[in-house]
């Protein structure tokens, strides 16, 4: 079995190697029958190995067989007259007998491509575009011609189109636009264009691109390979130019002759460097300003012009020499970048008439790259003259503070006020205390002198301050007015006596033990403290033999008040009254007499108060126990009156307000009650049943039935009942409604000459 199986790979091996030699004859043989001018083109060989498995597991081989064809190229966009040949397939099967049948299939198979059965040409029948589609891929089969069954297995094959330079150079972003900044050096770069070619890159020029400029020099160059676009200038200058438009063109075939191109627009702009100065259009300004104006308010403006943008044309404004430094300032305009110059205090016309300033002004943002171009600033002249203004008349004082003594007789002086007109006219001035500042009119001013006075005494507990307005007016002029402050203070004089700092009783034990401390009294001034040291206090001259009390004047401004006596009694006295004389040893002294009220009170072991007779204060209202008493029993009789009066009126079903029947007007009373219709509704007029005459001129309503009219025994009351009285006529008028049941009333029309049929009402 071994031998067997040895012999068996011995057979397969040289069979391998006959099927090589006989390939490479093959190639040989294709390769030497290939024209010269298709040299690019090889003939390929495919075999497929069959196996058949025989009966009793015996393996057969067949003979190897393949296809041969070219390897197919077809050239785009041919436009000849007659179908454009591809090439030919062949398969060794093919004896050349008419047997063999060769179908194509797969892209463009039947429509672009057509191949004849019998000899394997394929032409292409239309013109291709190879940047529509670069390659095709169809399937080659041999059939029996008889019995289309396969002759070899079906096999790809690839046909490529080969390229021509048909598409041109394409930019797909232009117009493209482009910013360097000005003055940059010679080849700085601007920006990268770049252009497409559709063509096959791999094939000949087609898509070999060279770049050059047609529009733009030169300002700019480009790069020819890259399509670099570069400064080819240098110093361009913003402020002289500062757009340009470049033409770009992209050429294919290496810029050979030939070649298509295309073109592009890049605008570039020259964006803006801090390389000019600022720079003052005149060397001298003059401005003015009116010595009315305050501080703050502007003078003038000045503005040196800088042709750069943003902030490199930002310019800051400053005085470097001047009188009056000190007396004006600049500011810069960041929107207008104009200095704008404003007064830092007021002038005057009469002091100084012309000022003379220096201004600089230069750049904020400097570029390191042309500091050497400096420097970036300039200076101008200011010439500030002062208007004269009518100015109001100024006091001598921005505010005057003056004295005077409370109970000063009216025409005190108290001060003077001055004031005088600035202008060069020194106009007079007149005064006057405005009425809405001194409303009582404690003082006057005199017009000419500004001398303030009093117009009566003054109170300085009343009001210690008094603050008022002086006016002082030019006579001429504008008539021009100005005001100040006046501070008065009355000062204070010793003119009142201290009294109690309080008014309570005090009370004490009745079996208070003598020398006790019972109370300790204080006092109060309304004057200042400066006219005393302390308040002296002492028993009045009337009361100072008393046996009852003693004080001790502690020379802190208190008094101590001692019980004298052992115990009181309430029975005998129960009120004491102590005078006290306090004396505020001012100048001049002051002095006044108090009265203490002591109360003699109930009191236990502890000397705590147990009580303290209250019958003086209930006897002076007039209001005894017994008064008290009588009060509240007739208080008790009216209620019981009250409210029998309304038990009985309910027990006899009346109301509790009783109205005169005249009271009763345009009222209308509706009822529940279940009657007829508008048939059985009868009028009456009251004025007419109240009168005997009229009772018999009775008239029946003509909608009612006769013989329901007679029938009629009773009468009702009506289920709305309509009362009205009318003040001129006096007359009253019912409606009643018939019912079957019984009304709530019932009314009753009594005839005095004879006896009528009623109703109760």
């Amino acid at each position: 079995m071994s031998r067997f199986r040895e012999d068996r790979m011995w057979e397969g091996l040289g069979l391998q190697v006959f099927l090589m030699c006989l390939g490479a004859m093959l190639c040989s043989v294709v390769a030497a029958s290939v024209p010269l001018e298709h040299s690019h083109r090889h003939r390929l060989s495919l075999h497929r190995h069959r196996e058949r498995t025989g009966k009793e597991g015996q393996v057969l081989h067949r003979s190897k067989r393949g296809w041969v064809w070219n390897q197919f190229f077809v050239i785009e966009e041919y436009t000849g007259p007659d179908p454009v040949l591809v090439g030919r397939l062949h398969s060794d099967v093919d004896a050349g007998d008419g047997n063999c049948k060769y179908i194509l299939s797969g892209e463009g198979a039947g429509t672009i491509f057509v191949i004849d059965d019998k000899t394997g040409n394929i032409h292409a029948t239309k013109t291709l575009d190879r940047e529509e589609q670069a390659q095709y891929t169809l399937t080659a089969q041999a059939v029996d011609r008889d019995t289309n069954k396969p002759l070899e297995p079906p096999s790809e094959f690839i046909v490529k189109v080969q390229d021509i330079n048909d598409n041109p150079p394409e930019f797909l972003h232009g117009p493209y636009y482009a910013r360097v900044p000005e003055m940059s050096n010679v080849g700085t770069s601007v920006m990268q264009v770049t252009a497409t070619d559709a063509d096959d890159p791999t094939y000949g020029n087609s898509a070999r691109l060279v770049y050059s400029i047609l529009q733009g020099q030169p300002y700019f160059s480009v790069e020819p390979q890259t399509g670099i676009i570069r400064t080819a200038l240098p110093n361009m200058d913003r402020e002289a130019r500062q757009e340009y438009d470049v033409v770009i063109q992209a050429k294919d075939m290496g810029g050979h002759m030939g070649g298509l191109s295309g073109t592009t627009e890049v605008k570039i702009t020259l964006t803006d460097v801090n390389d000019n100065p600022p720079k003052f259009p005149q060397s001298v300004y003059a401005m003015s300003v009116s010595e009315d104006k305050v501080s703050g308010e502007e003078v003038g403006r000045l503005k040196a012009k800088d042709p750069d943008l943003g902030e490199n044309g930002l310019v800051s404004y400053r005085f470097i020499e001047g009188d009056g430094m000190t007396v004006f300032e600049i500011t810069t305009d960041t929107d207008t970048r104009e200095g704008v110059i404003k007064l830092r205090k007021p002038v005057d016309f009469e002091t100084k008439r012309a000022y003379t300033l220096r201004v600089e002004a230069s750049n904020t943002h400097l570029d390191p790259r042309f500091i050497a171009w400096g420097p970036y600033k300039d200076t101008a002249t200011v010439k500030v003259m002062v208007e004269d203004a009518d100015e109001p008349p100024a006091f001598m004082a921005t505010s005057y503070s003056f004295e005077v003594e409370e109970n000063s007789p009216d025409g005190s002086v108290v001060g003077r006020v001055h004031a005088k007109d600035t202008d060069v006219a020194n106009n007079p001035v007149r005064y006057m205390i405005p009425r809405y500042t001194d409303v009582e009119q404690f003082f006057s001013v005199g017009p000419e002198d500004g001398i303030i006075k009093t117009t009566r005494p003054l109170d300085r507990e009343t009001l210690p301050w008094h603050n008022i307005s002086v006016s002082a007016t030019e006579i001429g002029g504008h008539h021009q007015d100005t005001k100040v402050r006046v501070n008065i203070k009355v000062k204070d004089v010793n003119d009142n006596a201290p009294e109690f700092a309080t008014q309570n009783e005090i009370l004490v034990c009745e079996n208070v033990s003598p020398g006790k401390l019972i109370e300790t009294v204080s006092a109060v001034d309304k004057d200042e403290m400066v006219h005393r040291q302390y308040f002296h206090f002492s028993i009045a001259p009337e009361a100072v033999n008393n046996q009852n009390f003693s004080l001790k004047d502690n020379r802190d401004s208190t008094a101590s008040i001692y019980v004298t006596r052992r115990g009181f009694s309430r029975m005998t006295q129960d009120v004491y009254f102590l005078p006290i004389e306090i004396n505020d040893n001012g100048i001049p002294p002051m002095s006044s007499t108090n009265t203490l009220t002591i109360r003699v009170c109930s009191c236990d072991s502890k000397d705590t108060i147990l009580s303290c007779n209250v019958e003086p204060y209930i006897l002076p209202a007039g209001l005894s126990t017994g008064a008290l008493i009588a009060i509240l029993a007739c208080i008790v009789i009216l209620l019981a009156i009250v409210v029998l009066f309304v038990a009985l009126r309910r027990q006899k079903k009346e109301p509790l307000i009783v109205f005169e029947e005249e009271d009763i007007r345009e009222n209308i009373i509706t009822y529940d009650d279940e009657g007829g219709g508008e048939e059985d509704t009868e009028a009456f007029d009251i004025a007419t049943l109240q009168n005997p005459d009229g009772a018999n001129g009775f008239l029946p309503r003509k909608d009612i039935k006769k013989q329901q009219q007679q029938t009629e025994t009773g009468c009702s009351c009506s289920t709305s009942i309509f009362l009205r009285k009318m003040d001129s006529t006096k007359t009253e008028t019912v409606f009643f409604h018939k019912s079957s049941e019984k009304p709530p009333f019932q009314p009753n029309f009594t005839n005095d000459k004879s006896q009528e049929k009623t109703c109760e009402l």
